[in-house]
């Protein structure tokens, strides 16, 4: 039962770690407002591929809720009916959510991907959920974190249209950023609590509150980071696409501080490391923590120093995720291993 479940949580994680790497690259293209309504686009489930499919014609078939583009507004149909010789406001109001009116079908398509791997996601982990009832009598956490998950996912999914209808408002993606890194945490958390081979390791007293630590860093990081992000969007839409040589021309201070706080992370990890193997601790994870450090530190230099290469960006901010996760089980770990018998406390 406990293999089964936990093979169900790693499908999970992984689809939630896809609809991670689909936003960021939904960031990257500026594809954040190719749907302008949630949860269908432009009232379709499966979205347009050309932009005639959002233009009135006369004898036309129109189902409630569909939307059109006219005069650069959003029309939305009030009802299922036919249009007639002339187009007439009488069938169609007015979309309220916000007054962006853009077509463009690489941008749509992008983001209904993003949309699918979360619906995708959320469909797992709601299975996930309705299979943790088995652990109900033994361990009752395991069920009420796995519909904890599911909430989570659906609070998630409100967040997404909030994003959307505040024209990708950068205080509402950066909340939907950190919730996302929740969301991983929880189901680590899961996967770790049915692990019936987690290893006890060896233990230095204060490793734990260093381990924690370095993970707080690295949410911090990813915090800064989106802020970052937003200044590069702002910059882009002052100097153009073409101009990557400008867009940190004039960085604000956000910037400085998540160069700095870079530093302090590889020290803090690099330390972690290196009394890690010097004591024979285990923590085998903390191998992966290194390498993801160096992958983040390298996709940052080369944003930098070589004006954002193709995928440069988004590959920086999976790097940061998986490394958030990493870190979170180190967290677990540790913490089992400081309640138990087998601690060595130096």
């Amino acid at each position: 039962m406990n293999r089964n479940f936990r093979k169900l949580a790693k499908t999970a994680l992984i689809l939630v770690y896809l609809v991670i790497i689909a936003g960021a690259v939904v960031r990257m293209t500026g594809s954040g407002m190719g749907c302008p309504d949630w949860p269908k686009c432009f009232g379709y489930y499966i979205p347009p591929t050309n932009v005639e499919t959002l233009e009135w014609q006369p004898q036309r078939e129109f189902e409630k809720g569909q939307v059109i583009i006219v005069n650069e507004t959003l029309k939305v149909a009030k009802t299922n009916f036919v249009t007639g010789p002339v187009f007439s406001e009488t069938n169609w109001e007015a979309y309220i959510k916000h007054d962006y009116a853009t077509f463009n079908v690489w941008h749509t398509w992008i983001e209904y991907i993003n949309r699918l791997f979360g619906a995708l996601a959320g469909l797992a982990t709601l299975i996930l959920a309705i299979y943790s009832f088995k652990f109900w009598k033994k361990k009752k956490r395991i069920t009420l974190l796995s519909w904890l998950i599911v909430f989570g996912m659906v609070f998630q999914a409100w967040l997404g249209a909030t994003v959307v209808y505040s024209v990708l408002e950068p205080v509402k993606i950066t909340v939907h950023m950190v919730m996302a890194l929740l969301i991983v945490a929880f189901i680590l958390y899961v996967i770790f609590e049915v692990n019936e081979q987690n290893m006890l390791h060896k233990h230095k007293r204060p490793l734990t509150t260093i381990i924690i630590l370095s993970l707080i860093l690295t949410l911090i990081q990813i915090i800064l980071g989106t802020q970052v992000r937003q200044f590069v969007d702002e910059q882009i839409d002052v100097v153009g696409e073409n101009a990557k040589d400008l867009w940190l021309l004039k960085p604000t201070v956000q910037f400085y501080i998540h160069r700095s706080f870079s530093i302090l992370v590889v020290l803090l990890n690099g330390y972690l490391f290196y009394t890690i193997k010097k004591n024979s601790l285990g923590f085998e994870k903390m191998n992966w923590v290194i390498g993801l450090i160096i992958l983040e530190v390298f996709t940052g230099i080369l944003m930098y120093y070589v004006d954002f290469p193709f995928g440069s960006q988004p590959l920086h901010l999976v790097f940061a995720s998986i490394l958030f996760g990493t870190q979170f089980y180190l967290v677990l770990e540790a913490l089992k291993a400081s309640k138990s018998h087998k601690t060595l406390y130096l």
